[in-house]
């Protein structure tokens, strides 16, 4: 089950959409879907997870707390939306485009991908491109 909440004034419109698009990934991945929580927040609330539990004094759009179970995931995703804003002008992208990618992305990290490296990072990006494609036929 796939789960939106929200920490600041900023809510979804079309959460059920969302919600479907996010199955058929994780499916589409081979992989099983337990709960799986996006928190939606601001720099603020996010900036004290990351210094609390990753002891990062960072700024970041997207932390996810990983309990998944093998290819069964489980998880809480907590999304700055103050960050997502931002990175979407820097990148000139609409600003759904760029939340988007970021739901995917911390999906994909669930579904076993990695961007440390310059390889893996790539790899991600192809994945989040082809998924974000298919939300847009959808």
């Amino acid at each position: 089950m796939i789960s939106f909440n929200y920490e600041n004034d900023f809510e979804l419109n079309n959460e059920e959409q969302l919600s479907r698009w996010i199955s058929s990934v994780i499916v589409s991945e081979g992989c099983t879907e337990d709960e799986i929580n996006y928190v939606f927040c601001d720099d603020e609330y996010l900036h004290k997870l990351n210094v609390e539990f990753l002891n990062h004094d960072t700024l970041t759009d997207i932390i996810s707390f990983d309990y998944s179970m093998g290819k069964t995931l489980q998880g809480d995703i907590f999304i700055s939306v103050e960050r997502v804003e931002d990175n979407a002008k820097d990148f000139e992208v609409e600003f759904m485009e760029e939340l988007q990618r970021v739901l995917v992305h911390g999906i994909l990290h669930y579904c076993g991908y990695k961007d440390k490296t310059e390889e893996e990072a790539k790899l991600m990006r192809s994945k989040e491109n082809f998924y974000l494609a298919e939300l847009a036929a959808v």
